[in-house]
């Protein structure tokens, strides 16, 4: 696909579900991949912050084959080089990482996500040329090092300056989604609300009902 197919894609999709193996639950990252994909879901992220370049490469090569099966996106954390060796469509960068520009002079038909934590970042990004946002953290979260939450209330603030499409991420799960699915918030990113639930197909199909609902 090229990117004008893959940004069709992605705002087709849903519910966005991040896999870290260390957050499976005792589970394989694969084994969860495909549950979560079995659910119907279509936008998946790779994050291995601490895996080594081979294996990762090895990571992503699996996770691009169980995801061109099931027609769904795949998006590599942080890797611009990782995402582009395993063919992806797309990468995901932090603050700390790649800046935009490089990124898209390198990869000019891959998504690229940004993680941004205010409106000054969120503007930012979108004038480095991002496909997508995301607006983070919204809850408290176990899973990252990041910045004290932003509350749903920075949905308000942030989402009508842009003219791009936006993620949230950061402890969200079935008790609270509806809180950022009412100001708007199309593709939801979560993590262990799927990937450490005891039946993560099931866990992403709630999510998933939940997003229709209230879309």
């Amino acid at each position: 696909m090229n990117l004008e197919q893959r940004l069709a894609a992605f705002d087709q999709a849903d519910l966005y579900v991040v896999i870290t193996e260390a957050f499976c639950a005792g589970r394989a990252a694969l084994e969860v991949l495909a549950m979560t994909l079995a659910a119907g879901v279509r936008l998946i992220q790779l994050r291995e912050k601490e895996m080594a370049d081979r294996l990762l490469y090895g990571r992503a090569l699996e996770f691009r084959r169980q995801t061109a099966a099931a027609g769904a996106l795949f998006i590599v954390d942080d890797r611009v080089d990782i995402a582009l060796a395993a063919g992806a469509d797309g990468v995901h960068l932090g603050q700390d990482d790649l800046p935009l520009d490089a990124a898209r002079r390198l990869a000019p038909e891959l998504i690229i996500g940004a993680s941004t934590h205010s409106l000054e970042e969120a503007l930012a990004a979108q004038e480095a040329g991002a496909s997508y946002l995301n607006i983070g953290p919204i809850f408290p979260t176990q899973t990252k090092s990041i910045p004290a939450p932003l509350g749903p209330e920075a949905i308000d603030h942030i989402a009508p300056r842009l003219r791009i499409p936006w993620t949230t991420m950061g402890g969200i799960k079935s008790a609270n989604i509806s809180q950022v699915v009412r100001r708007g918030a199309r593709h939801p990113a979560v993590m262990t609300a799927v990937t450490a639930a005891a039946d993560p197909t099931a866990a992403a199909l709630q999510l998933r009902q939940m997003i229709k609902e209230r879309g």
